[in-house]
């Protein structure tokens, strides 16, 4: 074994540099788990055409009961805006479905994934649904004066109960904006979100009943079936199995442990936990039944191999919700949803591995390097963390580092530039990645897993691709939300 230490070779602040490894060998084929041929087809390659066939059907039965010559008429006003309040409603759905937490559509995409693109349909289908509105507002106006407004926001069949359900949407939509999000707590954020769900229940009335492209019985099989599809599925994977998951697992707090200032480790037990088939850097959503606020979950991932009967959990107190960790007594009454996230060691196409965290994105790397199976010299992790003080699990990496012979390269220091992964003390163009080709100078032949904020896994990720990393290697975990 070897362990060596050189302090501020870049020069500016005494930026500390440590590796900690073993003699590097030659790699044996060990590393990334067997595939089946099918692997790469399934449902990430079939749920994106069915969303597209979604509102391809939309519009094609909106063209069946009211023509294309519609949309030219003297009336098209009206005609656009219902279109667009056709496929608004369909992209809802196809919303919905995105993040019902289905698990084969949970590790096909990834979460990380699936919530992108839940975002952007939403804001698609939020620009069509202000459409739909505008143009029936400019509809009625026309033919009744200022008077209609009120008819058609109103006094319609059913049309309060869509004005308010619109309303509630327009707030889920607004408070999902980046900078609205920065500005909100994740428990209030997550609570408002749900409201999206009573919104489109308030809404589909007023399609049933003024909807002349309702009135059609394919057209009512149709969209029946979607709006059920989407109710089923949130019923099954985000009401009934997180229940039955934690009414069968029994899990209960056994310990709280302070590994750095403000961050905080929750030892659970459960019964058969071996049956979630959970894997180290995947998270589940938590409730700690310790009071009042409980219903509120997080998105935490485990930050150590998990066991038949036993999980750990690191938590960073950034907010309220989060900082009652730290007060958490032995046998509180642990709910769990999941396990999410695809950044596995399944994952591998490589045997050797690079594993690149900063901050409390380490968790998931702790957790990947002690079950993952590598043979010495096949795996390094590069931790970049503020200050000594705030180094988590150092003494565990370090540990870890020696048995299994893991090349451990510790970069303390605040992050020198919004463009960099750095931290201050190194200078110089072309430093973030040169840095990666002296540490790691075969990086095209490894897997690379990142974690950490959002912003700094970009530069990761640019730096490790022009040093010469297949995009197809690179797998990230963001705590953006």
């Amino acid at each position: 074994m070897r362990y060596g230490i050189a302090a501020g070779e870049h020069g500016g602040k005494g930026v500390a540099l440590v590796v900690v490894g073993a003699k590097v060998r030659a790699p044996r084929q060990m590393g990334p788990p067997k595939r089946p041929a099918w692997w790469r087809f399934g449902w990430a390659d079939l749920l994106g055409p069915l969303a597209i066939l979604s509102v391809v059907a939309t519009v094609c039965l909106y063209v069946l009961n009211q023509g294309v010559v519609s949309l030219v008429s003297t009336e098209s006003i009206g005609s656009w805006g219902l279109l667009t309040g056709l496929v608004s409603a369909d992209l809802m759905l196809v919303q919905v479905v995105l993040l019902a937490r289905i698990p084969q559509v949970e590790q096909s995409w990834g979460h990380d994934l699936l919530a992108h693109r839940h975002r952007w349909v939403g804001f698609w289908s939020f620009w069509l649904m202000i459409a739909h509105v505008v143009a029936f507002a400019v509809t009625r106006v026309q033919r009744g004066g200022w008077s209609g407004l009120y008819a058609v926001f109103v006094a319609d069949s059913w049309m309060l109960w869509a004005t308010v359900g619109t309303i509630m949407i327009i707030a889920v939509t607004v408070t999902s904006i980046r900078l609205a999000r920065r500005k909100l707590r994740y428990e209030s954020w997550h609570l408002l979100h749900l409201y999206a769900y009573l919104g489109l229940i308030l809404v589909w009335p007023h399609m049933l009943a003024d909807g002349s492209d309702f009135h059609q019985a394919y057209a009512r099989v149709y969209w029946w079936t979607i709006y059920l599809i989407s109710v089923v599925t949130v019923l099954i994977w985000r009401v009934a199995l997180p229940i039955w998951r934690s009414v069968y697992h029994r899990m209960r707090v056994t310990d709280v442990v302070t590994e750095t200032p403000g961050v905080y480790s929750v030892h659970v037990q459960g019964h058969r936990l071996d049956k979630l088939r959970t894997r180290s850097g995947q998270f589940f959503i938590w409730r700690f039944m310790d009071g009042p606020g409980w219903t509120r979950g997080n998105p935490y991932t485990i930050s150590a191999a998990p066991r038949d009967d036993r999980m750990r959990v690191t938590i960073q107190a950034a907010g309220a919700g989060s900082a009652r960790v730290a007060n958490l007594a032995a046998g509180t009454r642990v709910l769990i949803e999941g396990p999410y996230g695809t950044m596995t060691a399944e994952r591998r196409t490589q045997p050797r591995m690079l594993l690149i965290a900063a901050g409390v994105g380490v968790t998931p790397m702790r957790a990947i390097i002690e079950d993952s199976p590598y043979a010495p010299g096949e795996a390094a992790l590069i931790y970049r963390y503020t200050t000594e003080e705030h180094a988590i699990f150092r003494d565990e990496l370090e540990r870890l580092a020696r048995e299994r012979g893991i090349q451990l390269i510790l970069l303390p220091g605040r992050r020198r530039a919004d463009d960099s992964w750095l931290p201050v003390g190194y200078r110089g163009p072309g430093d973030d990645v040169e840095q990666l080709r002296r540490h790691i100078p075969d990086i095209a032949q490894r897997d690379i897993f990142i974690c950490g904020p959002a912003g700094w896994i970009a530069s990761v990720r640019k730096a490790c691709r022009t040093a010469g990393a297949r995009r197809e290697h690179i797998h990230t975990e963001d705590y953006a939300w």
